[in-house]
């Protein structure tokens, strides 16, 4: 998650609830509101994320001259470390009124216990985007970020958005929810691989620092094939149309992912390749959708 806020993750942070958007739209109960609330909540905690990552690496030590990864803001001197983190407190305070936003749009008054949970799940996900990095006991040093990544851009995102609009959670829900979070956590893997020893010198112990380069590549086709696995196994058990395999369309730009990250073996090559497997999760989620509706 250390990796710089571009349109490729506002794209991801769109596509997670497009995802549980379409799905509610595929049983008719498609609530517009609902889902640009949640995509912009998802934004600005991604957008919070990076700040603190930036802000975190800086300050432990992640960020030294030792990172491939592009220059980053504290880092460069572009802004001061006080400033960063009053950054870090505008955009966290935004999260947490689009949270509460959403969930008054989404439930009203009448459901004050779900209101409840999902505030917390709110503030859960803001504590997350902070201490990745930031902070005195940062989780993304002890290799935990992944698990992060999955739950809150993965099962919380997808399974979240489909819930607030249906009021209901199918456990089949929870197979497209993996996918995204699968996807999401590859998207981490390649930064996370990108830094390998920039992070090993800084003692920020990520998955690919546990596993070394070449199995923290073969983790990485493991996402891929899981997160697509989980789709096949969704449409398989929810068959209605051949149009539901649209989203097999999406393979082939996975697979040069998965091919790229292992070939290239120059830390600085991996940069273009965390966009792509933003912009495929995209098309995958697109192509799911359709699917589903047709």
């Amino acid at each position: 998650m250390g990796f710089g806020f571009s349109a490729a993750h506002v794209a991801f942070g769109l596509s997670q609830h497009s995802h549980g958007g379409l799905f509610s739209c595929r049983w008719g109960q498609f609530n517009g509101a609902v889902v640009g609330l949640a995509a912009l909540t998802t934004i600005l905690l991604q957008i919070l994320s990076n700040l603190a990552n930036d802000y975190g690496d800086s300050q432990n030590g992640a960020d030294s001259v030792h990172r491939e990864g592009p220059l980053r803001a504290v880092q460069a001197g572009y802004i001061t470390p006080a400033r960063m983190k009053q950054a870090m407190g505008v955009f966290g305070v935004a999260a947490f009124v689009s949270g509460l936003a959403l969930l008054w749009v989404a439930l009203g008054a009448a459901g004050m216990w779900v209101l409840l949970t999902f505030l917390l799940l709110g503030l859960a996900a803001i504590w997350a985007a902070i201490n990745y990095t930031a902070g005195s006991n940062p989780y993304g040093y002890a290799g935990l970020g992944d698990v992060s990544v999955f739950i809150f851009f993965g099962l919380v995102g997808v399974g979240g958005t489909y819930f607030l609009q249906t009021q209901t959670l199918p456990l089949a829900v929870w197979l497209p929810a993996a996918s995204l979070g699968c996807f999401a956590t590859a998207v981490l893997n390649v930064n996370n691989i990108r830094d390998l020893r920039s992070d090993e010198l800084a003692g920020k112990i990520t998955i690919p620092v546990r596993l070394g380069g070449k199995s923290a590549r073969r983790y990485h086709w493991l996402l891929l094939i899981f997160g697509l696995g989980s789709a096949t196994v969704y449409v398989a058990l929810t068959y209605h149309s051949p149009w539901q395999w649209l989203f097999l369309l999406s393979v082939p730009l996975f697979w040069f992912n998965g091919r790229q990250v292992w070939a290239r073996q120059d830390s600085k090559k991996l940069d273009p390749l965390l966009k792509q497997m933003a912009m495929s999760t995209l098309v995958f989620v697109l192509l799911f959708g359709i699917g589903q509706l047709l």
